[in-house]
């Protein structure tokens, strides 16, 4: 069965760790290991060919573009995805491949609060991470622990229905996204978190990846959510105008007119309401949609 499994590793200078990870899934049995390097300059690639993987420089730029060219290039039955930075374990991988193997699921997701290690988290990333999972729960209404997992496997199948176009690290968001809007059958099971190599930088900057992380999960709930996201933008609408209104009151009190300022606020307030309406309508497409999908898997 190992020869239907392709360990998939996105890889950016990570020459500390690439070596170890792919000798040992090499020693479990693994023959197509398959290491899609984002032009390292340190000697991953190096490395990784003289441990056995086969190595493919990525055309672009961006983990999310690596994972996309390399679901393109794989052809075996089960993929697993897992960094090369040595923060997960190898011998693990079966915990994720059992589910896909049983028939159980479609899409494994490795939880990695469920063992993490000592200085895994910084106290910033583990609050992030949680804020987004919140987020994900309320946008898409299918609560996940670890949306933002970097250990995963597919089914082949799987893989190909994904509609993916994030380059950077938003790609574990939106294949989770995408999994959640083609009902694929998604589970999570508990997985180790190491803290990084001492040698090894983080390539994640906290505040901009996730705060782009966040903006991807705002965005695709457009087509998923509708309400929600035009709800979100009607609100902002209205507050604003709400609060023009106030002003424009409180100084008309004092005796000064404010016509302008009035013709704002009304406009804000009519656009968010407008907005709210378009949400409640996009919302009865969706769900209509939504429906019409269901029934047609089932044939």
């Amino acid at each position: 069965m190992r020869d239907k499994v392709c360990i998939l590793i996105p890889t950016l200078n990570e020459a500390h760790t690439i070596g170890d990870v792919v000798e040992e899934f090499s020693s479990m049995g693994f023959p197509n290991i398959l290491v899609m390097d984002g032009h390292s300059t340190d000697g991953t690639v190096k490395i990784a060919l003289e441990k056995g993987a086969k190595v493919v420089t990525q055309k672009g730029r961006g983990k999310g573009q690596a994972i996309q060219q390399a679901f393109d290039l794989i052809e075996e039955d089960i993929i697993v995805m897992i960094d090369g930075d040595g923060t997960y374990l190898p011998e693990e991988v079966d915990r994720l491949i059992e589910p896909i193997e049983n028939g159980t699921a479609d899409h494994v997701i490795g939880n990695r609060f469920a063992e993490q290690k000592d200085g895994a988290f910084t106290k910033l990333n583990l609050f992030g991470n949680r804020i987004l999972n919140k987020s994900f729960g309320l946008a898409y209404g299918t609560w996940i622990t670890d949306i933002l997992s970097g250990y995963r496997a597919f089914t082949k199948k799987a893989v190909q229905e994904l509609e993916l176009n994030r380059t950077g690290f938003e790609i574990e968001a939106e294949i989770t996204i995408e999994s959640v809007k083609k009902y694929l059958r998604m589970v999570e099971v508990p997985i180790s978190y190491l803290s990084r190599h001492e040698g090894a930088a983080t390539k994640l900057h906290p505040l901009k990846d996730g705060l782009r992380i966040a903006l991807t999960l705002y965005k695709l709930t457009k087509t998923h959510n509708p309400l929600l996201y035009f709800g979100l933008l009607g609100a902002a609408f209205m507050v604003s105008g709400t609060c023009v209104g106030v002003y424009v009151v409180l100084e008309w009190f004092k005796g000064t007119t404010r016509i302008p300022m009035t013709i704002l606020a009304t406009l804000l307030i009519v656009m968010g309401v407008q907005m709210l309406i378009f949400g409640f309508l996009s919302d009865l497409l969706s769900l209509f949609h939504k429906e019409v999908m269901r029934e047609l898997r089932k044939k």
